[in-house]
């Protein structure tokens, strides 16, 4: 209770548990395991990226690229929960999921690769990083700022349209006009990722869903920006998340995944469904109609 008490401390300071902890990573041979960990989510790229150090299983992004701030940032989808989370029931996969496989699934879907081999000593320790960052957080708990924070659903279509004039306007100075990211001179690895094509996330990235897409931009985007100190109005957000999600990327094979049709979420752009609205629909919205409709079934959205 002490230590989810200084947590919200924290938060309520603008602090993380991540970020004050990094100040208090061991000096011994578990402490170095954990920086090595937390240089992995940093520079992913530099070790399993297209010109990787110690393999090319991935693209060109980093982990911190969704996960900011080494996974410490405050609704900048944190990795403060996950080792208080995991394993868990993961209904997209229809199995139970450990932490390795929540990693893996990034690295097959958000960086668009190659699973690592789970008993590899990077992948030990991204995990041990994620417990430590994880310490103090009780069995099953979601500290404040986990994940991201929601928006209020619009009461009309998110408009790609629109979200172009808004990307143009606030995001492509960093990602560039086509949307592919700035590299470093050699190539390596981006100093800004891309937001779409072949050195992107997949479409089986949990940032390809929408209402998850607009509500990571409104906190953490453009570069600089906070939850408290947001730069982009809501419907601003949901466009460009639209505009984005609507560009050229990898397929991810997703036939194995949402074996029940029922548990999908209710911005999961492909159907099959278990409900009459459509594939746009779902990947657009509005969602308020479909979220009502699941209610009076007793479905979640």
């Amino acid at each position: 209770m002490i230590k989810q008490f200084l947590f919200i401390i924290g938060v309520l300071f603008g602090v993380t548990t991540g970020e004050a902890q990094q100040r208090k990573i061991p000096t011994d041979i578990a402490g170095k395991q954990i920086l090595y960990g937390k240089d992995l989510i940093a520079r992913t790229a530099y070790y399993f990226g297209p010109k990787g150090k110690l393999g090319h299983l991935t693209n060109g992004m980093n982990c911190q690229n969704c996960h900011n701030a080494a996974g410490t940032k405050y609704y900048g989808l944190n990795l403060i929960s996950t080792a208080a989370n995991y394993p868990q029931y993961m209904p997209r996969t229809g199995d139970v999921m450990s932490i390795a496989g929540r990693i893996n699934g990034c690295m097959q879907r958000s960086l668009n690769g190659r699973a690592l081999d789970t008993t590899s000593r990077e992948m030990k320790a991204m995990v041990a990083y994620m417990k430590w960052l994880g310490k103090g957080v009780a069995k099953g708990q979601k500290p404040p700022g986990s994940s991201v924070l929601k928006l209020a659903y619009m009461d009309k279509p998110a408009d790609p349209i629109k979200g172009k004039a808004v990307f143009r306007q606030k995001c492509q100075v960093c990602h560039g006009a086509e949307g592919r990211g700035l590299k470093v001179a050699n190539g390596a690895v981006y100093t800004y990722p891309p937001l779409w094509g072949n050195d992107s996330y997949n479409d089986g990235a949990g940032l390809y869903r929408i209402t998850t897409f607009a509500a990571f931009v409104k906190s953490n985007m453009p570069f600089g920006t906070t939850y408290k100190t947001p730069q982009l109005t809501d419907e601003e957000a949901w466009n460009v998340a639209a505009f984005v999600n609507s560009q050229p990327r990898p397929h991810f094979d997703q036939s194995n995944d949402w074996k029940d049709i029922s548990r999908k979420p209710i911005d999961f752009p492909f159907g099959p469904y278990a409900d009459p609205f459509s594939e746009s629909r779902h990947k657009f919205g509005p969602y308020q109609p479909i979220a009502d409709a699941r209610k009076s079934t007793g479905k979640k959205s």
